[in-house]
């Protein structure tokens, strides 16, 4: 079994912004592969489900991003899952806008989410960063990142949530590379 953590902050008011965006990707993963119903579990919103012959079960923290740990920790130490099975979905400002990029560890690149899930499990589980560009200069981030994807970038941003969600086979499989490729090629068509 997997967990798949998408990271967001609870709330309509926070359903379009930019840092929902990993809420987002569980959305569309759980409608595109006929997850089961949301059910409340481990302080989130979990539904369960197979892609391929593998299950997932999707988590998204009711917590706010700065207690995500929390969450994602009381789910792995309830099924007795070591972070090898954690994949963790997040918005990266280092990245360009609807880039999708997957690695296991790194640094936290001043994000509370990945910063609380680090506190309470350590460094080492697999992240796919999903690029929202940087606004630039460094006073404008927190308005960019709590901002809502404007109404120009939505076509992008459902085509990059379409390639994730048909790509995911690959994600569940352990294929980093071929999940980053395949998704990358979808978003050129």
């Amino acid at each position: 079994m997997q967990i798949w953590a998408g990271l967001g902050n609870p709330g309509p008011q926070y359903a379009l912004h930019r840092h929902n965006v990993g809420f987002m990707a569980c959305d569309v993963i759980a409608e595109m592969h006929d997850f089961g119903p949301v059910q409340k579990k481990f302080s989130g919103w979990v539904q369960e489900g197979r892609i391929g012959g593998d299950k997932i079960l999707l988590l998204k923290p009711a917590t706010y991003m700065n207690e995500s740990g929390r969450s994602v920790g009381e789910a792995l130490r309830f099924y007795k899952l070591g972070i090898e099975a954690l994949t963790v979905f997040h918005d990266e400002l280092d990245l360009a806008p609807f880039k999708v990029k997957v690695r296991t560890g790194g640094g936290l690149a001043g994000h509370n989410g990945l910063r609380s899930i680090d506190k309470h499990l350590g460094p080492d589980f697999r992240r796919v960063r999903i690029g929202i560009g940087h606004p630039g200069h460094k006073d404008r981030v927190t308005g960019h990142v709590l901002g809502n994807y404007a109404k120009a970038e939505m076509d992008d941003l459902t085509d990059m949530l379409a390639a994730m969600g048909a790509e995911a086979g690959w994600l569940a499989k352990g294929e980093d590379a071929r999940f980053m490729s395949d998704v990358a090629l979808r978003m050129q068509d």
